[in-house]
């Protein structure tokens, strides 16, 4: 049964692990050793870290470590120490990524995909010498930002010279993502090994004594070594020494300890700076060491506690429990001792030292607190606002005033929220910053985490607004622009006004906002011109929003992108925003803010809908109505349920749409909630304009915004535009629809985007007495039209309707059948029954695209079209004249449904083969 290393009962995964360690050089991969607490995992690891070495394998060696699990990347740190001389090797962009992200250079801090693929970059080129094979230790400890890029890493390694062997505990959760990773799952030994291994290594146990413990250590490795040796005296087998109940957790836990009661004083003091160092930086460990007694770690060597490896320069614990069992030891102020100590030696890496620092203050210290807080920020511009939390809490700890203890506690309850999802946790953090507090009122951060819970919780608009507002005019100085937190104060404000609905409420804000010095930040003033009244923005706020947009290809920040993503939201430009949504989405998915995924998922499922991925759209809806569920956010949930009724509305589903306005007017009424209730208002309009009910349509529509007037503060006018005008001309409201359409070309609202152009330009000739037919041909033949199917198909459907009662016949078939072919792509039935029933009136059958029967000349053109050749090349290949093949053209595009040159090769794909 032995193997490497000398190892029992583990010959199944010694062979799938020497399988795994041949291929590192051939094809890559990587491999989680997963299993119980001493199980034999690390056993495992180092008995392939042998044969690899043997291969010529290069190691890179890292484990996760709680002490360090709260600082960005100490663990990938750890992992490529050996190799920080390779960096500059590597493309300038690769190499200050890393550098960046391991704090070896400053500049902005790199998304974590940037940093997975420059490690990619790194291994590639340490490969070309020799196969790379990296081993992480204890998964589950790894710090976030490292767990994320080295998951992220791992799925990549397949076809490479470089894997990846980790090792972590079943059950534990991790941030590092294992996904459709070859996961070995370590079994406890079968009876048979566990007595070899027991007789083994103990073979003066008496009879007794070694059934008791076979009995208890149940095929646990760790605890058939480690428990003799806590028992002691015990092993003598008299009767009844042996204790009635060995609790394994706490029995493993001394058994580590007592190898460890024996080493001289000296040896455990460098032992503790080890544990909680937790990199196992040896150069660290021996500077500090040389103080106290050079040979120090000598005695631990020996006790087979710890293993040094001079060429990695590493100190390696013999377990990972052997440091827990270390610092276990240890006394409050040996801790704070090692700490400081520890803080003096990292100077050059602020983030750790600062750590260590707060680590060692017992009493509340300003400058550790106001230096902590200050990583706190670092690390949320970064992207780990998780880790900024913890921070935040353990500064409040430190700081020596109430009032600076109020301020972080409030601060960490309001992130907390926005970050973790779990608005339950808030209510005690805020009472502690209220009770914290000296003296009347409270600091701005209390006010903004008290009304971000009303907010979100209860939906109390009114008290959530009036205590943000307060507080913000009771500052010493309301328009200093580099108050951080009266920045988020303005946001927070922002978004209650619009929740709110209510024009009375927007004015405190904009007196707040005209306020700042010197200047307002950026994105605030985009949202501030572009999301409270979008009918309005100015040319020069679009452009700035254009340019926040385009800004992020490398954004890491989920407040950042969401906020930008809200602002571009009715302005029709969430397309090009959809990257950095998802991955807003992804680290809330993998442990990050969970209300920025919540967000950028139903942003993601609104730009769906108006695109027409309409079953893309239904998939991220429901993605985060779950989590809205599942965090209690209920105030969130509404826009997601917004685009679940417009989605059933516009596929004729009757009952859904009318629940769930019935359910938004229930809860936004009390609440004077008034956003939620134009909600309820466009899902009743688009209801009813698929059950032919025009009249209701008209009613609810002139709910959002009247008709004639373009409401302000009420962005969702921009979305019932066209559902009012056409409301209105369906039920004889000539008038009201010219009303309409002139008041939006009095404020310009055709200049805002390219669907508002289509929209305005295509009403405003359809409301004229005398029809521009031309302007309205060139609107709809717009080549960016293809990107609002559902606004152009309804735009046919009207001007075909118009065509076909003044008797224009081929031309209205032309547009009802491109807009038909939409609406069945779309699955949208009411529209797509109103459409046949207008097609058939023109005189024919209506037949789908499927079905439609083109000439042989026809087919030839229309392939040669597809091929992209022009209408006078095709007409010199066929002998025709241009103008012939122009007019076949114009025949083709309605029998097949479409409407554009580029549609014709997927048209012609679906139609039967000519020979058929």
């Amino acid at each position: 049964m032995e193997a490497w290393g000398g190892l029992v009962g583990r010959a199944v995964e010694l062979e799938q692990l020497s399988r795994f360690v041949a291929g590192v050089g051939e094809h890559g991969g990587a491999l989680l050793l997963s299993g119980d607490a001493g199980v034999g995992k690390s056993a495992l690891v180092e008995a392939a870290v042998g044969q690899a070495l043997a291969d010529d394998v290069r190691i890179l060696r890292a484990a996760g470590v709680q002490f360090e699990a709260d600082i960005t990347y100490a663990s990938l740190h750890q992992l490529l120490q050996t190799c920080l001389d390779e960096f500059d090797s590597l493309s300038p962009r690769n190499a200050g990524t890393l550098k960046v992200a391991l704090g070896l250079a400053d500049g902005p801090p790199p998304a974590p995909l940037m940093v997975a693929g420059a490690v990619l970059a790194l291994l590639q080129r340490l490969a070309k010498e020799r196969p790379v094979l990296m081993v992480v230790d204890d998964v589950p400890w790894l710090d976030r930002a490292s767990g994320l890029v080295l998951g992220m890493v791992a799925r990549r390694l397949v076809g490479t010279r470089s894997a990846l062997l980790g090792a972590a505990r079943t059950g534990e959760s991790s941030f590092f993502d294992h996904s459709d990773l070859a996961i070995e799952h370590i079994q406890p030994l079968p009876d048979e090994a566990a007595a070899e291994l027991l007789s083994t290594r103990y073979p003066a146990l008496a009879p007794r004594v070694r059934r008791r413990l076979l009995a208890d250590a149940q095929g646990n490795p760790l605890a058939l070594l480690e428990l003799p040796v806590a028992l002691g005296d015990h092993l003598d087998g008299v009767a009844g020494s042996v204790p009635a109940v060995l609790p394994l957790g706490r029995r493993l836990q001394s058994a580590f300890t007592s190898r460890i009661k024996g080493l001289p004083d000296s040896t455990y003091g460098v032992l503790l700076l080890a544990a909680l160092e937790g990199t196992g930086d040896l150069r660290l460990i021996r500077r500090i060491a040389a103080s106290r007694n050079r040979d120090a770690l000598a005695p631990a060597e020996r006790a087979n506690v710890i293993r040094v490896d001079n060429s990695t320069e590493r100190l390696v614990f013999r377990h990972p429990l052997m440091r827990s069992a270390i610092v276990d030891l240890s006394t409050s102020s040996q801790r704070r001792e090692a700490h400081a100590v520890l803080a003096q030696h990292l100077a050059d890496q602020p983030e750790r030292r600062v750590w260590h620092l707060a680590e060692a203050t017992t009493e509340p210290d300003e400058e550790v607190a106001a230096l902590l807080q200050g990583v706190a920020h670092a690390n949320l511009r970064r992207g780990d606002s998780v880790g900024a939390v913890t921070q935040l809490l353990r500064a409040a700890e430190l700081s020596p005033t109430g009032s600076a203890r109020s301020g972080r506690l409030a601060e960490a309850a309001y992130l907390g929220s926005i970050v973790t999802g779990d608005l339950r946790d808030a209510p005690r953090l805020l009472d502690a910053a209220r009770q914290s507090h000296e003296g009347a009122g409270g600091p701005l951060s209390l006010a903004v985490a008290g009304a971000y819970q009303l907010l979100h919780s209860d939906g109390d608009i009114d008290t959530a607004h009036r205590l943000l507002v307060d507080a913000v005019n009771d500052l010493d100085d309301p328009g200093d622009a580099h108050n951080k937190v009266l920045i988020e104060a303005l946001y927070t404000l922002l978004m209650i006004c619009f929740f709110g609905g209510r024009p009375a409420l927007w004015p405190p804000y904009d007196a707040a906002i005209a306020r700042l010095k010197p200047r307002v930040p950026e994105l605030l003033g985009i949202l501030s011109r572009t999301f409270s009244d979008p009918a309005r923005a100015s040319q020069q706020a679009l452009a700035q929003l254009d340019a926040s947009i385009a800004g992020l290809t490398d954004q890491v920040s989920p407040a950042r992108i969401i906020r930008t993503g809200i602002a571009a939201a009715y302005l029709d430009r969430l397309a090009d925003c959809r990257d950095a949504l998802y991955r807003a989405v992804q680290h809330g998915r993998e442990g990050g803010a969970i209300t920025s995924a919540i967000e950028a998922l139903f942003l993601l499922g609104q730009d769906s809908f108006h695109t027409g991925q309409w079953d893309q759209a239904q998939h991220l809806v429901h993605e985060g109505l779950q989590l809205c569920d599942k965090h209690g956010y209920k105030l969130l949930s509404w826009p997601g349920l917004l685009i679940t009724g417009l989605l059933a509305a516009a596929r004729g589903d009757t009952a859904t749409p009318a629940t769930i306005a019935q359910q938004m007017n229930a809860w936004a009424g009390p609440r004077r909630a008034r956003t939620m209730q134009l909600y309820a208002a466009h899902i009743q309009t688009l209801a009813a304009l698929g059950r032919s009910d025009f009249e209701a349509a008209f009613t609810q529509a002139s709910l959002i915004s009247p008709a004639g007037t373009i409401a302000p503060y009420c962005p969702h006018a921009l979305w019932v535009f066209l559902d009012l005008v056409e409301a209105a001309m369906l039920t004889g409201r000539h008038a009201e629809a010219v009303a309409h359409v002139k008041a939006a070309q009095a404020i310009s609202l055709e200049t805002l985007s390219d669907r508002l152009r289509l929209v305005v330009l295509t009403t405003a000739a359809i409301t004229e007495t005398d029809v521009d037919d031309d302007r309205l041909e060139e609107a709809i033949a717009s080549p960016t039209n293809d990107r609002w199917p559902f606004d152009l198909a309804r735009i046919q459907l009207t001007y075909g309707a118009y065509l076909r009662r003044t008797k224009n016949t081929s031309r209205a078939r032309h547009h009802l059948t491109a807009a038909s072919a939409t609406f069945q792509r779309l699955n949208a039935r009411p529209w797509t029954t109103r459409t046949e029933n207008e097609l058939r009136a023109t005189g024919i059958p209506h037949d789908s695209p499927g079905d439609a029967k083109l000439t042989t000349q026809q087919r030839q053109i229309a392939e040669l079209a597809a091929a992209g050749l022009t209408n006078k090349q095709i007409a010199e290949r066929l002998v025709l004249s241009p103008r012939t093949v122009s007019t076949h053209l114009y025949q083709i595009f309605p029998k097949l449904g479409i409407t554009t040159r580029a549609a014709l090769r997927d048209a012609l794909d679906r139609l039967p083969h000519p020979h058929e």
